[in-house]
C-alpha cells in the first residue's frame, strides 16, 4: 500500500507540479529576457539621442582649438561669415539652410573627425565653412554694423531653425558660391564626382555682384615665368605664344575645363590657380604690341550649388527661400531634420 502511494507521488509530481515550476520558471525567464531586451533597446535609443544632441564640434582653425557649439549659434555665424549682411532676407534663410544642411552632411559623414582635421568634423576655415563669432565679427566689421544686420541674420536662422535640404531620404552637401556668372556648373565638371542635385542651371540676376566680370593683367614675362614654373618643360616665347597656349574644352555653363599648353593638356583649374583667376570661366588675350597678357573672368567661386549673388537677386524678384534652394539643387525637398 506504501509502495502505492509513493508511486502515485511520483506521478503528481510528474504530470501537475514539474510542469507549473517549468511554466512559472520559463515565464520568469521570458521576462527577465524581454526586461534585458528592453533595456538594450533603451540604451541603443540614449547612444543615438548621444550622436546629435543639438550640438556640433568645430575645429577652430585661428586657436587651433575644438569648441562646442549650438548648431543654430553655428549657422548664424556661418551665414554672417558666407553672405553679405545686406543681402535680401529670404537669400540670407536659403544660405541658413544650405549651410546647416553642409554642416549636418559632414557632422554624419565624419562623426569621428575630418581627415584634415582630425579633431572634429567641421572648421571654421574656408576648407569647410567660414565662421565668425559676434566678437570676431564686431572686430571684422563694427558695432554698428551689427546693430544693423546682427537682427536680420537671426531672424533667418531662426525662421528656418532645424530645416534641412534632403535628396530622397539623404541630407545633400549643398556646395555654395558667390557668382556663377549666369549658369552654374556640373559638379562632375569640377570635382570628377556626379551627384543628382548639383546640376548646371541659369542663375540669372547677378550683374549687381561687384565679380561679376573681372580683367587681370600681367607683363608677358610675368606670364610665361608663371606658366614655366609650373609647367618647367615647356617652350613657349613672346613669338609663339597665341600658337601654343590653347582652348580645348569648355564645359557646357562656359566654363574652361581643358587648356593646350605647348602640347601638354591641362585643366581649367590649374590655370586659375596659377593666375589667382575669380573662376574658370576665362579668355586669354595677348597683345604683342603691348606685351601685355589680359585674363577676362566671369564669376567668382567654384560655380557649383548655389549662386549667392543669384539667390540674393532672386529674393528681390519675390522668390521665397524654398524657391531659391530648389532652384539651385535640382530635385530636393527641404524639411525637418530627423536625428537618426
Amino acid at each position: 500500500m506504501k509502495k502505492i502511494w509513493i508511486y502515485v507521488g511520483v506521478i503528481l509530481i510528474i504530470t501537475i507540479i514539474l510542469p507549473t515550476i517549468l511554466v512559472k520558471t520559463s515565464k520568469f525567464i521570458s521576462l527577465e529576457n524581454k526586461i534585458k531586451i528592453k533595456d538594450i533597446k533603451k540604451e541603443e535609443k540614449e547612444v543615438k539621442k548621444e550622436e546629435f544632441d543639438g550640438y556640433i564640434k568645430v575645429y577652430d582653425t585661428r586657436t587651433q582649438e575644438v569648441v562646442k557649439l549650438s548648431l543654430e549659434d553655428y549657422v548664424k555665424g556661418v551665414v554672417a561669415a558666407e553672405m553679405p549682411g545686406e543681402f535680401h532676407i529670404e537669400a540670407l534663410k536659403a544660405q541658413a539652410v544650405a549651410s546647416r544642411t553642409y554642416a549636418l552632411h559632414k557632422m554624419n559623414k565624419f562623426n569621428e573627425g575630418h581627415p584634415d582635421h582630425p579633431q572634429a568634423p567641421l572648421c571654421t576655415g574656408v576648407h569647410c565653412q567660414a565662421f565668425l563669432s559676434i566678437k570676431e565679427l564686431e572686430e571684422a566689421h563694427s558695432k554698428k554694423w551689427m546693430n544693423k544686420y546682427w537682427a536680420k541674420i537671426e531672424e533667418a536662422v531662426e525662421d528656418t531653425a532645424g530645416e534641412v535640404i534632403y535628396y530622397g531620404k539623404e541630407i545633400a552637401e549643398p556646395l555654395y558660391h558667390s557668382t556663377s556668372g549666369g549658369m552654374t556648373e556640373d559638379v562632375r565638371d569640377v570635382f570628377s564626382n556626379d551627384s543628382p542635385y548639383l546640376k548646371s542651371v541659369s542663375s540669372p540676376y547677378e550683374e549687381g555682384a561687384p565679380k561679376f566680370k573681372d580683367i587681370s593683367t600681367f607683363k608677358v614675362d610675368e606670364f610665361l615665368s608663371k606658366l614655366k614654373k609650373k609647367y618647367p618643360g615647356v617652350n613657349i616665347t613672346k613669338e609663339n605664344l597665341p600658337e601654343k597656349v590653347k582652348l580645348v574644352e569648355r564645359s557646357e555653363s562656359g566654363r574652361i575645363k581643358k587648356v593646350m599648353v605647348d602640347g601638354q593638356v591641362v585643366s581649367g583649374s590649374e590655370i586659375r590657380e596659377i593666375f589667382n583667376l575669380n573662376s574658370t570661366n576665362f579668355k586669354i588675350i595677348y597683345n604683342p604690341k603691348t606685351e601685355m597678357v589680359d585674363i577676362e573672368t566671369i564669376g567668382y567661386g567654384h560655380g557649383v550649388g548655389m549662386s549667392q549673388w543669384g539667390a540674393n537677386g532672386m529674393g528681390k524678384k519675390g522668390k521665397k527661400y524654398k524657391d531659391i534652394l530648389k532652384h539651385y539643387y535640382t530635385g530636393v525637398e527641404i524639411k525637418k531634420y530627423k536625428k537618426e
